[in-house]
């Protein structure tokens, strides 16, 4: 099993774009268009595959909300802020 991370742990991991509630980090951003907002799931939804750790995403136009948490560990993990890193960089190639 996944190890949880202590509010400390979680709070030192998160990056400037990401926010903490709880369980859960998320990031909202804001694309040109809403074609490269679906280009941008189409992207981390390869990246979430592969990690086989699927966030959860709100599609609202050109706006998309990403959630992760670590649900089969009751928490946050290590592994929702390295998919956190994979979708940073994803939307900074854009």
């Amino acid at each position: 099993m996944t190890e949880i991370l202590s509010d400390s742990e979680a709070d030192e991991r998160l990056s400037a774009d990401w926010t903490r509630s709880g369980k859960v980090i998320s990031r909202e951003v804001e694309l040109a268009s809403f074609p490269q907002a679906i280009e941008v799931v189409d992207r981390v939804a390869v990246l979430a595959e592969a990690a086989d750790h699927h966030p959860d995403i709100d599609i609202r136009w050109r706006t998309l909300t990403f959630r992760l948490s670590t649900h089969s560990a009751g928490g946050l993990t290590e592994k929702d802020f390295s998919l956190a890193a994979e979708i940073d960089e994803v939307l900074s190639s854009l």
